[in-house]
């Protein structure tokens, strides 16, 4: 697995494998991209922690709500995936949050 720290407010665009441009058709489904329950606080921004495939070499990424899209920015791509060892590392570095998720028991 890969892994990369996202902002609150971006959404992954266009994923890319060794062939290219990940095509859904090909591959016979999307590729495995899943946001975790782990977040870094940098500047009071949220930066979400997110597991991806191996498979997948770059990502693109890009403002999803109304308050980034005015920035100059409009697309950041993602060459330079984390391993779970830079992952840990980078957590030890930096103020670390865990999202709790209400769980229901059933009774």
């Amino acid at each position: 697995m890969k892994y990369f720290f996202l902002a609150e407010g971006w959404t992954v665009g266009r994923v890319w494998a060794s062939d290219g441009l990940w095509q859904i058709t090909a591959w016979r489904r999307p590729p495995d991209i899943q946001r975790l329950n782990i977040c870094l606080v940098e500047k009071h921004e949220l930066m979400w922690l997110y597991r991806i495939e191996d498979a997948v070499l770059t990502v693109e990424v890009k403002p999803s709500t109304s308050e980034f899209i005015n920035q100059t920015i409009g697309q950041v791509v993602l060459k330079r995936l984390m391993t779970a060892e830079q992952v840990i590392e980078r957590l030890c570095t930096a103020e670390a949050k865990c999202e709790l998720q209400n769980i229901q028991s059933v009774v």
